[in-house]
């Protein structure tokens, strides 16, 4: 579950900082491309998901919401919200946020059931 709140923080944040800063369409493009790079973790969270029996209802909606909610904190506790979304593009961009760099042990984890 925890790679699709990773997905929805990217998406929320990127979609947010593109429409609240009026930042240019850079942020679209960084979506679009952790999207591309993550699919395949994305698509693994699922059938690991389906292998372990299926998720209880809601579970994968109170994930995005609580990865969701964490990041809009963080933006709006941020003194400086223009200083914020740029940073947080540079992550999107460089890869940081993706779910091999951030989740290392859950992709193990899921890695490991998949070969199962």
């Amino acid at each position: 579950m925890a790679f699709h709140g990773s997905k929805v923080i990217v998406s929320a944040m990127t979609t947010h900082c593109y429409e609240t800063t009026g930042l240019d369409a850079a942020y679209k493009t960084a979506n679009d491309n952790w999207y591309l790079r993550n699919i395949g973790f994305l698509d693994l969270a699922d059938r690991v998901i389906a292998r372990l029996g299926g998720a209880a209802a809601g579970e994968k909606q109170a994930a995005e919401n609580y990865g969701g909610s964490q990041i809009m904190s963080a933006y709006n506790q941020a003194e400086d919200k223009d200083t914020f979304c740029r940073a947080f593009l540079e992550q999107v961009q460089s890869g940081a946020l993706d779910i091999d760099k951030q989740l290392p042990a859950a992709l193990q984890k899921a890695q490991d059931i998949a070969s199962q």
